[in-house]
Parts: structure tokens; sequence; C-alpha cells
């Protein structure tokens, strides 16, 4: 978890004073828009207030520790398959859509690939391939996607779980920051 921890730490600053200044309804707004799981909103709000970054992001990284199936489950729905641009309207699918913005889809053998490899997970773990693409380039993604599709069930359950925390981290900072 530490590198892990090091990584979105980067990304985000100021996630605790505007977490600890949002009211009930707002921070438990943001809070959904990041992770959209009941239990780790309750316990994030319950956690409030935060010392400082670091502390606002270790409880990203803990609160409601281990998702559940259902959970995850749940929390995928509002995510797309890597590589599909999402058209609504929505905040879930305006967030989706920027996260993958880096993924250029312009090279054939790029999409190719990478709707290959959806499949093949998808056919796999029952789910879709989840992963933070903000930060990564295609060829990350490509690498990620082909190493974890190795992995058994419970052990890629829980990555896909500590990549719904990294996608927390980084929406919930871009949220409070558009507050």
């Amino acid at each position: 978890m530490e590198s892990m921890f090091r990584n979105t730490e980067s990304l985000i600053s100021g996630v605790c004073s505007r977490l600890n200044a949002a009211s009930e309804r707002d921070g438990r707004t943001a809070l959904r828009l990041a992770l959209d799981v009941p239990r780790w909103v309750d316990d994030m709000l319950g956690l409030r207030p935060f010392a400082n970054d670091e502390a606002a992001l270790r409880a990203i990284f803990t609160a409601a520790d281990p998702l559940t199936l259902a959970e995850i489950d749940g929390a995928l729905d509002k995510h797309p398959r890597i590589g599909d641009r999402p058209s609504g309207d929505d905040a879930h699918s305006e967030q989706a859509r920027g996260e993958q913005s880096g993924v250029d889809l312009t090279q054939d053998e790029v999409a190719h690939r990478l709707r290959a490899g959806n499949i093949a997970y998808e056919q796999r773990f029952g789910r879709v391939f989840l992963i933070r693409a903000a930060g990564r380039d295609a060829s990350e993604i490509l690498a990620a996607l082909d190493e974890r599709i190795g992995n058994d069930a419970e052990s890629e359950l829980r990555v896909v779980e500590r990549e719904l925390r990294e996608i927390a981290a980084l929406r919930l900072d871009r949220v409070l920051s558009n507050a």
C-alpha cells in the first residue's frame, strides 16, 4: 500500500481542509462521486475532521476496509470499460471521460488489444477491468491488464479495490476543487 499511497499523495492537496469544511450534504455528495459505496461514505464522514491531507488520504484507503464483493460490484457499475468513452452527461461519466483522456485509442493496435483484453478479463473475472487510468498511458494500462489477468480471483478482487480507492482519491480532489 505504501507505494500506491505515495503515488496518489503527490497528486492531491488540500483535500483535508475542503472535506472538513464541507457540509454533511456536500461532503456526502463529493464522497459518493469519488466512490459510490455508502458504507465507505459514512465511514469517511464519521472520521472528520482530518488533521491533514495525509490523514484524509490514509482514510480513503482504509475506511470500510475491506470492501465487500457487493460493494465493489456496485461501485464498478459507475465505471465504464477502459477504452470506452462514456457519453452520459452525469457526473460519473464526466469523471470517467477525464480520467481516460490520456488513453490514445487512435492507434488501431492499442484499441484492438484493449478490446480483446477487456473481453478476456471479463470472461475470467466476471467484471469490467478497472484501473486508475489518470496519469497512465495505454502501454502501462495494457501491461497491467496482461499481468492482472493471471491473478487468482481473490488477489484480483483486492487489486480492484485498491484501484477503486486510488480513483476515489483523485476524484475527491477534483470534486472538492470544483465545489
